[in-house]
C-alpha cells in the first residue's frame, strides 16, 4: 500500500541538521527533476526580491521565505514529517506513533511536494516555499515538471499493491495515477452530516484523513483493494461509503485535530 498526502503550505525550519542533499531522499528516478526545480527555484530567490515574491505568490509578510529559498542548499534539513506543519499533520501526529507503527509510516506514506516530488516522512529536507501552481522562469508550469515521472514512480512503488491518494487537487495535477493502477486507487473525502444534510469542509476534511492514516498505520493493516480498504476503517470505527474508488467517510461530530 501507498499513502500518498499533500504537503502543508506552513513549514517549520529546523534550527540545525546537515545541508539537503538529494541523493539521500527515496524516489531517486525524481532526482532529474528535483535538481531542475532546485536550481530554478534558487537562482529566482537569489534575484530581486519582489520579482520572486510575485512569481512564489508570496506576500510582504512572507518575505523572509525568499531568503529561505535563496540558500537551500546550505540550508538545515529534518525529517519531512517534522518540516510539514498543519491540521492533517498534526492529527496524524507521526513522532508519537510506537516504533514499529512509525515504521510503517516511513515506509508505506509518500508526501507530495512541488520541489521534491514525494517525500517519504524520514526523508531530509530544508523548509521551503514553492506551491504546486507556480510557474518558474523559463522553466513553465512546476505541474508540467512532474507530470511526465511522477505517475510511472508511483506505479512502480505501488507494484500489485493499493494506492490511497489522498492528494488535493492541487497536488494531484503533479502526477494522476496511471491507468494501469487506477482499479487499485482509492480516492477519500469527509462529509459531516448534520440534521439530514451532508457537506465538505476543509478543515476537518484534514484532520480526519490525519487520524485515519494514523489509525492505519496504528493497525497494521494491509488492505489490497478498495474493497479491502472500504472494511478495514469500518473495522476501525468508520462510516464508510464507497462510490467506485472513491471511499466517503461521514462524521456527525467535527474533529479538529
Amino acid at each position: 500500500m501507498l499513502i500518498l498526502l499533500p504537503p502543508s503550505e506552513g513549514k517549520t525550519r529546523p534550527e540545525s541538521g546537515s545541508p539537503l542533499d538529494l541523493e539521500t531522499l527515496s524516489f531517486p528516478a525524481l532526482t532529474p527533476v528535483r535538481e531542475v526545480l532546485l536550481r530554478s527555484l534558487v537562482k529566482l530567490c537569489n534575484g530581486k526580491p519582489e520579482h520572486a515574491a510575485e512569481v512564489l505568490g508570496l506576500g510582504p509578510t512572507q518575505a523572509g521565505a525568499i531568503a529561505v529559498n535563496a540558500a537551500l542548499n546550505n540550508e538545515p534539513t529534518a525529517r519531512a514529517d517534522a518540516i510539514y506543519t498543519g491540521v492533517l499533520f498534526s492529527a496524524l501526529d507521526l513522532p508519537s506513533l510506537d516504533e514499529a507503527a512509525r515504521g510503517r509510516a516511513d515506509s508505506t506514506i509518500a508526501i507530495a511536494s512541488a520541489l521534491f516530488g514525494l517525500v517519504r516522512p524520514d526523508d531530509h529536507i530544508p523548509a521551503y516555499r514553492l506551491s504546486g501552481t507556480v510557474t518558474l522562469p523559463r522553466l513553465g508550469t512546476v505541474a508540467a515538471r512532474w507530470r511526465t515521472t511522477l505517475p510511472q514512480v508511483m506505479q512502480d512503488e505501488v507494484g500489485d499493491g493499493l494506492l490511497v491518494d489522498l492528494r488535493s487537487g492541487t497536488y494531484t495535477a503533479l502526477g494522476k495515477p496511471p491507468a494501469d493502477i487506477a482499479g487499485r486507487t482509492a480516492t477519500m473525502r469527509v462529509l459531516h452530516e448534520h440534521q439530514g444534510k451532508r457537506k465538505v469542509v476543509s478543515h476537518f476534511n484534514k484532520a480526519t484523513k490525519g487520524r485515519i492514516v494514523r489509525g492505519l498505520m496504528e493497525s497494521g493493516a494491509d488492505p489490497r483493494s478498495v474493497d479491502e480498504l472500504q472494511g478495514v476503517l469500518q473495522d476501525l470505527g468508520w462510516t464508510v461509503e464507497r462510490h467506485g474508488g472513491r471511499l466517503d467517510v461521514v462524521v456527525d461530530e467535527v474533529a479538529t485535530s
